[in-house]
């Protein structure tokens, strides 16, 4: 079904952008463990929409709902985990001329081709970066599950426009590296409500998104993420392996564009010798010195951190005039939009890629443990 992915564990993703409430099912989960609701919810406020002037103003609590999954105890029982988060802030009429003028760079065209008028348009429906938010409740549970294993995962928002971030310390491999990674990993949970990695240019990107905003305009952004603490072995060769998982994950997300592990599509122009991670005895034990293949081979981690980055167009709602065609009458229009839009989206998808890599890899984990230690 389009709307679920995985394997051992399997998610599926339900509602609209302002239906009264969005969600998910979570099959698959082990039972036996109780999740930090509170942690729960702190992740998911990262999401969270009305953060400051980088974000829309729509506000949503987004609190989670378990509905069921859970024994008396607050703990897995092997049920289907039902998590519903309520929309409690809509606006839908900001949305009707976009009803007959389909937005550039939306799917309110494509909707409009495939279901003839019967979907649910405002806010985006089921196109909507708003059902990421319980791609978040289900993936902050895998995400304690993981750091039960001894998995970390982070993410920070690598470039805006053409500001870039500190990149995490994952071309090296070893010890050193690790810790630098901790570090890292370390100073985007020491509060801040704006996820880089360097302070300034943290601001450089802000100051960014407020000038596109000023001129009624959106910018774009890549967001990288790292999974530290994995043993090799996990995942499997061609449709079922690390990369094939997460990149179901990325592109179910609408504002996804590309995705790159590792060396990425610098790897187009380099020499084998270049690009290959040699091999070396690390802590008593084999393991890449370098790690531009991203911490797999084969669609199998290596023990090296899993590392991707995903990028994210603008966004397409914007309050420039547009070209665009009225579906009703078929004559040529321009499109002025109204209505409470991010002026850029990749800020708050820095914990959806968090999610994703979260999923994916216990997914990948369930689904076939590796059989060495």
């Amino acid at each position: 079904m389009a709307s679920t992915f995985g394997n051992a564990l399997r998610v599926t993703i339900f509602g609209q952008s302002h239906s009264p409430a969005i969600g998910c099912v979570v099959e698959g989960l082990p039972a036996g463990f109780a999740p930090d609701l509170d942690g729960l919810r702190a992740f998911m406020a990262r999401r969270a929409p009305g953060q400051a002037s980088w974000s829309t103003p729509r506000r949503e609590a987004d609190l989670p709902h378990i509905l069921s999954g859970l024994n008396q105890r607050g703990e897995t029982c092997g049920a289907p985990l039902a998590i519903v988060i309520e929309n409690t802030n809509t606006r839908s009429g900001d949305y009707d001329d976009v009803l007959h003028i389909p937005r550039p760079g939306h799917a309110d065209f494509t909707a409009q081709a495939k279901w003839g008028g019967h979907q649910d348009v405002p806010g985006g429906g089921h196109f909507s970066g708003r059902l990421t938010a319980p791609l978040c409740a289900a993936g902050g549970i895998a995400l304690q599950m993981l750091a039960r294993r001894g998995v970390r995962i982070g993410a920070h928002l690598a470039r805006v426009g053409e500001v870039a971030d500190e990149p995490f310390a994952t071309p090296a491999c070893g010890p050193a590296s690790t810790l630098t990674l901790e570090r890292q990993l370390d100073a985007l949970a020491d509060g801040r409500t704006f996820p880089a990695i360097s302070r300034e240019a943290g601001e450089a990107m802000i100051a960014q998104i407020d000038a596109a905003h000023a001129m009624g305009d959106s910018v774009g952004g890549a967001v990288e993420c790292v999974a530290l603490g994995l043993p090799a072995g996990i995942g499997g060769p061609m449709f079922d392996g690390i990369e094939s998982t997460i990149a179901r994950i990325a592109f179910g997300v609408p504002a996804v564009k590309a995705l790159e592990f590792g060396a990425g599509c610098a790897v187009s122009s380099r020499l084998g010798s270049q690009n290959n991670d040699p091999f070396g005895i690390v802590e008593g034990r084999p393991f890449p010195l370098t790690n531009n293949a991203g911490g797999n081979l084969g669609g199998i981690t290596t023990g090296a951190p899993v590392c991707f980055r995903i990028h994210i167009k603008p966004t397409p709602s914007i309050a420039r005039a547009q070209a665009s065609v009225d579906l009703d009458t078929g004559v040529e229009t321009t499109l002025e939009l109204r209505g409470r839009h991010d002026p850029c989206i990749a800020p708050r998808a820095v914990p959806v890629a968090e999610a994703m890599m979260a999923l994916a890899l216990l997914d990948c984990w369930l689904s076939d443990p590796p059989q060495t230690s």
